[in-house]
């Protein structure tokens, strides 16, 4: 089942009644002179069960604990964000998986030469996403970024993966002279950051459910950081969100802000096709199926992580 990504950016009260998320509108709520038919009708509700990812935009939304521990009680992503209203904070529950010590005994177990084997399979496959995105949106010639790609080694010592970057981004946009990727950087840099912390948010979410620590990575270890291992799964990924920008750039002029239109679009990245173990499926049913898989690596049951291609 495909869960919903709830978004909310005007003023709001949720609060739970019977299972079920309560949406009601202050300005409806407060009013006196509006008769109380009215007012029961602009009320509505969402079953808890039904929603995947949850994103606050506003300073004026008021939301109950009980709201809060049911979300998380089901596995929801609750995702804050901040002033320029992009995405700040994430909050998943501690406990996602029935056999969950014994996974983190895994996971904590896994050796290096195993994980150097799984980044290798995340390099390969991303890169592959690239080339495959690059060529087919722009026509550009991608055989070096697929000779990259079977080149890469145990733990890409190479460093593959950032040399199919530079080319990567300095392709992918043609109509934006010298783009290149950086949080503060020009549009849509603004689209990408956005569109990443949604991603981030579904991956994050699944490995929870799958019962692994997102924190622990295979290949990022930034101790600042608590979402490594879900940066390192996203990688293969990122080159959907992509596809979505440079479709939202081929028909709107204006990307210098993030709109609610654009956020709009945006919030359809768990639910983009892509191919994963020979199927279509939605993106975030997909993901369920990589982290599924990458606990069958690290419960040594399997030595490869189901990621997803274009084709």
């Amino acid at each position: 089942m495909i869960k919903r990504t709830l978004y909310f950016g005007n003023p709001a009260y949720l609060s739970l009644r019977k299972e079920q998320l309560l949406i009601q509108l202050p300005e409806v709520v407060k009013n006196e002179t509006l008769p109380e038919t009215f007012k029961d009708a602009a009320v509505k509700t969402v079953p808890i069960e039904d929603i995947g990812v949850v994103i606050l935009d506003n300073k004026q939304i008021t939301i109950t604990h009980g709201v809060i521990e049911k979300l998380l009680a089901n596995n929801v992503a609750l995702i804050t964000c901040d002033s320029s209203r992009m995405p700040l904070g994430l909050m998943l529950p501690l406990s996602g998986n029935t056999t969950q010590t014994e996974r983190f005994k895994h996971q904590l177990g896994a050796s290096v030469p195993l994980k150097k084997q799984l980044w290798q399979q995340t390099v390969q496959a991303k890169i592959q996403n690239q080339a495959h995105l690059l060529h087919s949106a722009t026509g550009e010639v991608v055989k070096n970024m697929q000779i990259w790609a079977s080149d890469v080694k145990s733990g890409d010592p190479d460093n593959y993966e950032a040399r199919a970057a530079v080319y990567y981004w300095a392709n992918i946009f043609p109509q934006i002279s010298g783009f290149s990727r950086n949080r503060d950087g020009i549009p849509p840099n603004n689209l990408l950051n956005y569109g990443y912390a949604v991603l981030r948010a579904v991956v994050a979410r699944s490995l929870v459910a799958s019962g692994l620590l997102p924190t622990l990575g295979i290949y990022h270890r930034n101790k600042y950081n608590a979402y490594c291992l879900a940066d390192d799964i996203m990688e293969p990924y990122r080159p959907f969100v992509d596809k979505v920008i440079i479709e939202i750039m081929a028909k709107t002029n204006d990307i210098s802000e993030v709109t609610k239109e654009l956020k709009a679009e945006l919030l359809n990245i768990p639910v983009q096709d892509v191919i994963v173990n020979g199927q279509r499926s939605p993106l975030m049913i997909a993901v369920g199926h990589t982290t599924a898989s990458l606990y069958q690596c690290f419960a040594g049951k399997s030595r490869k992580i189901k990621y997803p291609s274009f084709e």
